[in-house]
């Protein structure tokens, strides 16, 4: 009796320690989405909300239909996508189950109590049981810890979601405008091609055009005709993921797109962009959040490694005979778990494993991190580059050409061959230049996203989480 002593008022520490945390342990109003509005607001000058009742629903769907009620810019695609993107809903609800799952691992064990009633022969035995699971009470503090870090954990994952999206809804937003303006282009073009065919048609039954030039001009028309089928097949399908990532549908459906992509913006500087990334990048931090998070379960699973129960547990009896003599014994009993054969030895090395992969991983995303952020920027300058030479010499050039070709053309100094040939030189050249000047605005940002995380949509599934709610398992997910 006397032994025990030390471990009950122990364990009345415990509890009271463990019912103060408890207390302070809550489910915030915000969902945990402090975090990801502020450094939304930071990197990305946007804002970000979790929609949880209709007023929310009614302010998100007022302030997406201002941003409509004007052609559509990048900056208005992104936050349309930040405020109504359902799928980016959907992941701030984890982060909501993830703020609940912390704090039910902050709350003591529920004890249990039984009753038992035995009656015959004029004796009644009544005995009651209040049973408290020591182990989980004297490990509370710890597994409360972990599942905070997981939380937070859970916090920079929402804000790399959100990252994405963003990314995503940019991307998009790029690729829709620069289709259309591609459609835009073969449809002029193809308007040129056709009034040139059908004046080569007129000469050719006046004999001052052979059938060969008129068949030659009908084919430049046909195949500018099939590649403006193809645009506008490419534009209608880029509109469609556009629409995708902003989440609109019905009557926001008419929403319009600039006819161009923007002017070049001023070039970025490099700087020191692996640092940048290793110290910014969201996933990385939410990564490492989660290793810490298994080196404390590990440091848990290895104290805990030879006991995996420990019950303590109060008696009261009331007992009456034939006799009506009456008897009211207490007491307590203590169970705990006999480790014959397991000594913890199989948690602690699947704890070690699964702790030690996760240590590499992290390793390999920083190694990886440094190398993206590297050939983000080297994209991004050499697509600057390529899109400003089309824009600076390429497309000019061309434009001197044709007005060239066709005065020469006029003047009877070139035959219908060469200002044919030029003619389809001059849409390849265009094309390509409005490509070009999109791949420029695609990869800003992707080296954006290389730099803060959000960049790509294929995330590898996250590890298993250690099960901090059971100290037996604590670092040994399942």
């Amino acid at each position: 009796m006397a032994a025990l002593r030390p471990l009950l008022v122990r364990t009345a520490a415990v509890a009271a320690l463990s019912a103060s945390l408890a207390a302070c342990a809550s489910v915030g109003s915000d969902g945990g989405m402090a975090p990801v509005i502020s450094r939304v607001s930071l990197d990305l000058g946007k804002d970000t909300a979790k929609i949880v009742t209709a007023s929310d629903a009614a302010a998100v769907k007022a302030r997406v239909d201002r941003l409509l009620a004007r052609p559509l810019t990048a900056d208005a695609a992104v936050q349309i996508a930040l405020l109504n993107n359902r799928g980016l809903q959907a992941e701030y609800n984890v982060l909501g189950v993830s703020e609940a799952e912390y704090v039910e691992a902050s709350l003591p064990p529920s004890p249990t109590v039984s009753i038992e009633r035995v009656a015959g022969s004029g004796d009644l035995d009544v005995e009651r049981r209040l049973i408290a699971d020591l182990l989980q009470l004297l490990t509370l503090p710890k597994r409360a810890k972990i599942a905070k870090t997981e939380f937070r954990a859970a916090q920079y994952k929402a804000i790399a979601a959100t990252f994405r999206t963003a990314t995503e809804a940019r991307r998009a937003f790029y690729r829709a405008v620069a289709a259309r303006e591609t459609a835009a282009f073969l449809e002029s073009a193809r308007a040129s091609a056709g009034a040139a065919a059908e004046l080569t048609k007129k000469l050719g039954e006046t004999g001052a055009a052979t059938k060969l030039n008129q068949a030659r001009s009908g084919a430049l028309y046909a195949e500018v005709a099939t590649e403006l089928a193809e645009a506008r097949l490419e534009a209608s399908k880029e509109r469609e993921a556009l629409t995708r990532q902003l989440g609109l549908w019905g009557r926001d459906l008419n929403y319009k797109l600039p006819g161009r992509l923007p002017s070049f913006p001023r070039l970025k500087s490099q700087g020191d962009v692996e640092a940048t990334a290793i110290r910014q990048r969201v996933d990385i931090i939410g990564d490492r959040l989660e290793l810490d998070a298994l080196a404390q379960a590990y440091g848990l699973t290895e104290q805990t490694r030879a006991i995996s129960m420990l019950e303590v547990t109060g008696l009261a009896n009331h007992t009456r005979s034939a006799d009506g003599e009456k008897a009211n014994p207490k007491g307590f009993e203590v169970a705990a778990e006999i480790p014959i054969f397991d000594f913890g030895r199989a948690r602690s090395v699947k704890a070690r494993e699964t702790y030690m992969g996760a240590v590499n991983r992290l390793l390999e995303k920083a190694v990886n991190a440094r190398s993206e952020a590297r050939e983000a920027y080297a994209t991004y300058r050499g697509r600057h580059e390529i899109a400003r030479a089309y824009q600076d010499r390429v497309l000019p050039l061309r434009k001197v050409i044709t007005e060239e070709a066709q005065l020469q053309y006029n003047g009877m100094l070139v035959d219908a061959f060469e200002l044919l040939t030029n003619a389809r030189e001059n849409v390849a050249a265009n094309v390509a230049g409005i490509r070009a000047k999109r791949d420029f605005f695609i990869a800003d940002v992707d080296f954006q996203a290389a730099l803060i995380g959000g960049g790509s949509a294929d995330e590898p599934a996250p590890e298993p989480k250690p099960a901090s709610a059971n100290p037996a398992s604590a670092a040994s997910p399942e």
